[in-house]
């Protein structure tokens, strides 16, 4: 009969780890007599990041002696406790590879059901003092569970653990977590995972996205489970073309045509790409790297990029004012997930400032298909002198049966004329979405200045769009996801102390470049020395958080990750160059 051997609870702590200080509750200690198990956790214990643990289906992790056994001997270790693995109840028996999604077990008073194995973080491996930690969990099978409360109640060590109910489709805890974090997954497979109503909402989420990727665009290596897949880039690296022409779109936005100086056909890029462009300056400097969404309709014979001229913008400033018809640059081939999903929802592009691009880009593809879709074009600009593409949008929406255009000036001029040039004074909100009779259950496609963008997001949660239909392209450096850490905004610079003399690694939203130095274990912990913002979780390989895109270069992976990503991107938290590279950071 399994057992019940030690309950253990603990609340955040602050800890230090490679410099920093990192929130957790990794660490916990077992408690004498019995403990109320409630539907958020136990008397007594707390989770210092709730984004990655706690909640309803996370409300008790368990581990097992069996695996205690298993990774003492694997590490040569005994200097193991009860909640060295940072569990909640410590028991015998419940191995990963037998308990089931969905089974059901009466301990002490409680009714417990099991919804989804560990997702390892990084911060098993500070407690565990073996970074390797996240990814063995994996690789060996033995990541331990969590439980959901399905009914309040005590428990105590010595309790025994009665199984009353099988889960549906009696897929272990083992095999659930390697359909998820190793390759080989099966169509049956995933389609038998979803028919387990115990399942949690962010498992099933990853498996619907395994089970829905386009399996004609299915590669080799990927998973859109852990990331936001995209098709691999067209070409590698970087590919000269031309100025075919300049045209200016209002007083500060500038457009550029670029063709291929070898006239070969370019792959038709998906509408809201980005590429990169890599301009040099100045003789006997390195070059500098821009990123600009594309902004009109895919073509086979250009792009086009739309460029605001800003004051202290080394790039723009070069390209809108010393540009001309003739000069010739290396573009890399378009990137980027913000991108047109399908469906039959209302489509809401909805941008400002220069934000217009990659929806214009949007608005193109629509007209082309004649697609039925109700179509919303909202856009939020200073004035008339500052409102780039206001003809070509008016054109585009006349060729949609179902278009429909909205433009808010922020600060109209006495010349600007209500009706004809704008619709209304203001600024863009949930409030005036709800006026001119948007829908909540739009697709809703937005791109701006940062705080736009941080407005909108948090008013269209409130208003109650679901947060799957909110699509966000963010111009520079991404948010930064660093859990357990408080964000601290650091100006981009050079790592401190003697350059190192290995290969160039330029972050190309960042703008900037430093030579390789192997004092650094990867290319995560370079970008974190240069303060620029990074995305990671696990810090070795399995949960594909950190998954960057390469625009140029090659890597090597130390250690190899459990499944690579998609061609055309690279896992920065366990790779190093093996020669230049240019990343999208």
């Amino acid at each position: 009969m399994p057992r019940l051997l030690s309950v253990n609870v603990g609340l955040p702590r602050d800890v230090t780890w490679n410099g920093k200080t990192v929130r957790t509750a990794i660490w916990k200690s077992p408690v004498t007599g019995r403990r109320i198990v409630r539907k958020l956790d136990i008397d007594g214990d707390g989770q210092g990041d709730l984004a990655g643990h706690g909640g309803e289906q996370r409300a008790v992790f368990v581990y097992q002696m069996d695996s205690y056994h298993y990774w003492e001997q694997f590490l040569s270790r005994n200097d193991f406790t009860f909640g060295q693995f940072g569990e909640n109840f410590t028991v015998d028996g419940l191995l990963d590879n037998e308990v089931c999604i969905g089974d059901r077990y009466r301990i002490g008073d409680a009714i417990l059901e099991v919804t989804q194995p560990r997702v390892t973080c990084y911060r098993v491996g500070i407690r565990m003092n073996e970074p390797r930690m996240p990814a063995l969990l994996v690789a060996h099978h033995r990541p331990g569970f969590y439980f959901r409360v399905l009914q309040e109640g005590e428990v105590g060590a010595g309790d025994e653990i009665v199984k009353i109910a099988d889960g549906p489709e009696k897929i272990t805890v083992a095999d659930t977590d390697a359909l998820l974090y190793l390759p080989g997954a099966s169509r049956e497979q995933l389609q038998r995972v979803l028919r387990i109503p115990a399942l949690s909402k962010g498992w099933q989420g990853s498996f619907q996205a395994m089970l829905e990727q386009d399996l004609g665009f299915k590669t080799t290596a990927g998973n859109p489970g852990l990331a936001n897949e995209e098709p691999a880039p067209a070409w590698p690296g970087f590919r000269q073309m031309r100025v075919a022409g300049i045209h200016k779109e209002s007083a500060s936005v500038t457009s550029f045509v670029l063709a291929p100086i070898d006239g070969q056909p370019l792959p038709l890029c998906r509408a809201g790409q980005f590429v990169v462009l890599r301009l040099r300056l100045d003789p006997g400097k390195p070059p500098v790297l821009r990123s600009y969404s594309l902004s009109d309709l895919p073509a086979a014979d250009h792009f086009r990029i739309s460029v605001k001229s800003e004051l202290n913008g080394i790039g723009s400033s070069f390209l809108c004012n010393r540009a001309r018809e003739g000069d010739v640059f290396d573009v890399s081939a378009p990137r980027g997930s913000f991108t047109l999903r399908p469906g039959q929802n209302p489509v809401v592009l909805l941008s400002a400032g220069v934000g217009a691009t990659p929806v214009m880009s949007m608005l193109h593809a629509l007209a082309a298909e004649k697609s039925q879709r109700e179509i919303w074009w909202i856009y939020g600009a200073r004035n008339r002198a500052d409102h780039p593409f206001a003809e070509e949008s008016r054109s585009l929406l006349k060729q949609l049966s179902r278009g429909r255009g909205y433009i808010v000036y922020s600060k109209p001029t006495a010349t600007d004329q209500v009706g004809a040039d704008f619709d209304a004074p203001g600024r863009i909100d949930t409030a005036l979405l709800e006026r001119i009779g948007v829908s909540r259950g739009s697709d809703f496609y937005l791109c701006g200045p940062s705080s736009f963008l941080h407005d909108m997001r948090d008013g269209l949660q409130n208003w109650g769009v679901l947060a799957g239909n909110v699509h966000m392209e963010t111009f520079g450096s991404l948010e930064s996801i660093t859990p357990g850490m408080a964000e601290v905004a650091h100006t981009p610079h050079l790592p401190q102390g003697v350059p190192g003399s290995g290969p160039s690694v330029s972050f190309a939203r960042s703008g900037i470049t430093a030579a390789w130095n192997p004092k650094f274990r990867s290319l995560l912990e370079l970008a974190e020395a240069c303060d620029v913002p990074v995305r990671w979780s696990c810090r070795i390989g399995v949960c594909h958080t950190c998954m960057t895109g390469l625009i140029d270069g090659a890597i090597i992976y130390n250690p190899e990750p459990l499944e690579k990503p998609a061609p055309g991107n690279v896992l920065v938290c366990c790779s190093q160059p093996s020669a230049g590279v240019t990343l999208d950071l």
